[in-house]
C-alpha cells in the first residue's frame, strides 16, 4: 500500500465497481484504478464459486454480508426488518441466488433519463452475457464474461410445477420470458452459472480477477472508505480505516488516498449514502444531528428506499423427491458424490441453486377480484396498461432453508415464494450517532406503508399453495411456516400423503383465515436483498442526487455507480441490473477520459491471482 495516487478510486468492490474497473483496466491497461473494499477476496472461494453454498451467506454469522437492521414498523407488526447487503470483493454477484432475470425494457425507458433509454442499453446487455441456454434468441448476447446455463442439472419437481401452472392455473408457457418482454408465462429459471465449469457467473472473477497480469488495477479489502476528500467542492481522493469486521484488530486510524481524475463512489444502496453524507452531501438536518459541515445540500441523498419483499413458505416433498435438502444440511456422503461429478464436468447439484421454474405473474380477470379492493386503484395505475409488467414472481424452490430451517427434522421440501415486483411503498436510509456517538444507520425499509403492497402477497400465498396441491411430489404444508389458521378452518396445514386431483376444487377461505393470512405476511415478510435508489438519478429538484452521467450534484470529480441511482424500481432479481449500470457507467467514463471502448475480453483461464 505504498502508492499514494490513482487516477481513479472505488469507494467499495461490489458487482457494478468490478465491471466498470475492468471494463476501463482492459480498454486502458495504463489508468491507475484502486478498488477499496470493505469485505475479503472471493478468488477461487468454495463458499463463493460453488453454487449450491449460497445460503451459507445469509447465516446470521457471516462476514459476506451486512445486517442492516431497520426501524421497527407496525406494518409489521411491530418487527425490526433486517436487509442484508455483500460485504466481499464482488458485492451481491458473489452471494447472491444467481437468479437470472431481466428487466421489461420498459422499465429503462421509464427511469427517464437521458441516454439510458431501453434503445440504449439493450446492446450493453447482450455484450455482457454469454447466453448458453438457446442459441440466436436476438435480445440475448452470447460472447460476453457472463455465463448464463440452466446449470449443472434439472430438479425433479420442475416439469410438475410447470405442468400445473399451465393446466390449473391456464397459464402459457415459454422457454425465455427474459426477452425484454414476456411475461405471465411459466418458463423454466436460467441462472448465473457457467454451463461448462459449474462456476457462480460473478463480476468479480469475469471482470477484475481476471486481470491480475495487470498491476495497474488493485484491489486492497479489509478497507472502509469513511469519506469523499474534496479540494473546493472537487473530489481528489477518499479517507478509509480498516473495516471492523474484516479487520476486527487491526489499527482504526485513517488513511488517505488521492485521486487525480476521479472518485466513483461504488458502495450500494446503503453504503453509498452513507459515505455521501460523511462526506458533507446530504440534507441539513441529517448531518447536522451527526456534528458534520454540510458541503452540498442534496436532501435526497438516502431517500427514495426501495426493495422487492416475499415470503419463502415451506411444504413437505415425497421422500423420493430430488432437492437440495441434503446438500443444505451438509450430508457429507451427498456432497461428497455431488462434489466428485462437479470437479469432472461441472455438473451435478453443486451446480444448481434450487430453483428451476418461475412465472413473472399478472393477475387475470378473477384473480384481480379476488385481490380485493385495495389494489384496484395500483392496477390501474400503473399495471393495467403495461402488458410487459408483472406484479410478483412466483417460483419454485426444490429444498428448504429459512426461518424455521433449525427447528424442522431432515427429510426432503419445497418451498414457494412470491415477491412482489412494484410495490409503491419506499423508504430512506441516513447515518446517525448513537448514545456514544458512534455510527449507525436510521432505517426505514417502507415495507408494506401502501395498503395495496400486501395484496399480491396475501392472493400469491393462495394461489401458490393450490399449485403445490396439485403437485405429484406434494406431501402438506409444514405447519409452523404457515399462517396459524383457527381449528375447524379447512385451510388448517399439515402433512398429507400425495396430491389432491388437478380438477380438485380450490380450499375456501373465510374472513378470519384471510386476516391469519395477512398478519403472517406482517409477522414474516421479508426481503429479498434487492436494495435500490438511495442516490437517485433523477433532477435535482426532484430528490435526485445524480445526473444521467452520474455526477453527484454541486461537486465535480464525483460520480456514484451502484443499483442506488435506479430512480425507480425495476421487475427484476437486480444482478442484471447491476450488471447493466456498470457497462454503461464504464463508457460514460471512458468517454470523458477520452478511452476508446475496444472490445477485449482477457482470458480468466490464463489469468494468475494477484492479491
Amino acid at each position: 500500500m505504498s502508492q499514494s495516487e490513482f487516477d481513479i478510486i472505488f469507494t467499495g468492490g461490489g458487482t457494478t465497481a468490478c465491471v466498470v474497473a475492468g471494463r476501463l483496466a482492459a480498454w486502458d491497461p495504463s489508468l491507475r484504478i484502486l478498488i477499496l473494499e470493505g469485505g475479503e477476496h472471493t478468488l477461487n472461494q468454495a463458499a463463493h464459486v460453488q453454487p449450491f453454498r449460497y445460503p451459507g451467506h445469509q447465516a446470521p454469522a457471516s462476514t459476506t454480508v451486512t445486517f442492516n437492521v431497520g426501524n421497527p414498523t407496525p406494518r409489521l407488526n411491530g418487527r425490526a426488518p433486517i436487509v442484508p447487503c455483500a460485504h466481499c470483493v464482488g458485492g451481491g454477484s458473489s452471494v447472491n441466488f444467481m437468479a437470472y432475470t431481466r428487466a421489461p425494457a420498459s422499465d429503462y425507458d421509464d427511469w427517464g433519463a437521458d441516454g439510458w433509454e431501453s434503445k440504449n442499453l439493450i446492446p450493453l446487455m447482450k455484450k455482457l452475457e454469454t447466453y448458453e441456454v438457446q442459441p440466436n434468441r436476438p435480445t440475448h448476447g452470447y460472447s460476453g464474461p457472463i455465463k448464463v446455463s440452466s446449470g449443472g442439472c434439472k430438479l425433479s419437481s420442475t416439469e410438475e410445477f410447470i405442468r400445473v401452472g399451465t393446466t390449473y392455473h391456464k397459464r402459457q408457457y415459454a422457454e425465455d420470458t427474459n426477452d425484454l418482454e414476456t411475461c405471465n408465462t411459466y418458463s423454466p429459471w436460467a441462472k448465473y452459472i457457467d454451463g461448462t465449469t459449474g462456476r457462480r457467473s460473478d463480476a468479480a472473477h469475469h471482470y477484475v480477477y481476471n486481470q491480475a497480469h495487470n498491476p495497474n488495477l488493485q484491489i486492497w479489502v479489509g478497507k472502509r472508505v469513511k469519506r469523499v476528500i474534496f479540494e473546493d467542492k472537487r473530489a481528489v481522493g477518499v479517507e478509509f480505516t480498516n473495516d471492523p469486521v474484516s479487520c476486527p484488530d487491526a489499527d482504526k486510524s485513517s488513511s488517505t488516498i488521492r485521486a487525480s481524475k476521479l472518485v466513483v463512489v461504488s458502495a450500494g444502496a446503503f453504503g453509498s449514502p452513507a459515505i455521501l453524507e460523511r462526506s458533507g452531501i446530504g440534507a441539513e438536518e441529517v448531518l447536522k444531528r451527526c456534528g458534520i459541515e454540510q458541503l452540498v445540500d442534496l436532501p435526497g441523498v438516502g431517500e427514495n428506499y426501495r426493495d422487492h419483499s416475499g415470503v419463502l413458505v415451506p411444504y413437505f416433498a415425497a421422500d423420493g423427491a430430488i432437492t437440495m435438502d441434503p446438500l443444505w444440511r451438509g450430508k457429507e456422503s451427498v456432497v461428497q458424490e455431488n462434489m466428485a461429478q462437479w470437479e469432472i464436468n461441472g455438473k451435478s447439484l453443486i451446480a444448481q441453486n434450487g430453483s428451476d421454474a418461475k412465472i413473472k405473474w399478472r393477475p387475470d380477470e378473477d384473480e384481480l377480484k379476488a385481490m380485493g379492493s385495495a389494489f384496484q386503484p395500483r392496477w390501474k395505475e400503473f399495471f393495467q396498461d403495461r402488458p410487459d409488467k408483472a406484479v410478483a414472481i412466483f417460483c419454485l424452490f426444490e429444498g428448504y432453508v429459512g426461518l424455521f430451517s433449525s427447528i424442522l427434522p431432515p427429510r426432503n421440501y419445497l418451498a414457494a415464494l412470491c415477491y412482489t415486483l412494484y410495490p409503491v411503498s419506499a423508504g430512506n436510509v441516513h447515518i446517525k450517532l448513537d448514545e456514544n456517538d458512534q455510527e449507525g444507520i436510521d432505517f426505514n425499509a417502507g415495507y408494506l406503508d401502501d395498503p395495496s403492497d400486501i395484496a399480491p402477497l396475501n392472493f400469491g400465498y393462495k394461489k401458490m399453495r393450490e399449485i403445490y396441491r396439485r403437485m405429484p411430489s406434494y406431501r402438506g404444508e409444514v405447519p409452523v411456516g404457515h399462517p396459524c389458521f383457527p381449528e375447524g378452518s379447512a385451510a388448517v396445514c399439515g402433512e398429507t400423503t400425495g396430491p389432491v386431483d388437478l380438477n380438485a376444487p380450490d380450499l375456501i377461505y373465510t374472513a378470519e383465515d384471510d386476516e391469519m393470512i395477512d398478519r403472517y405476511h406482517r409477522d414474516h415478510m421479508h426481503t429479498i436483498a434487492h436494495s435500490l435508489g438511495t442516490c437517485a438519478m433523477k433532477p435535482r429538484t426532484d430528490q435526485g442526487v445524480i445526473d444521467a452521467r452520474l455526477n453527484v450534484y454541486g461537486v465535480t470529480n464525483l460520480k456514484v455507480a451502484d443499483m442506488s441511482i435506479a430512480p425507480k424500481n425495476v421487475g427484476t432479481n437486480t444482478y442484471s441490473t447491476a450488471l447493466l449500470i456498470g457497462e454503461k457507467a464504464a463508457m460514460i467514463i471512458a468517454g470523458e477520459l477520452g478511452i476508446e471502448c475496444r472490445p477485449c475480453e482477457p482470458s480468466w483461464e490464463n489469468a494468475q491471482s494477484r492479491l
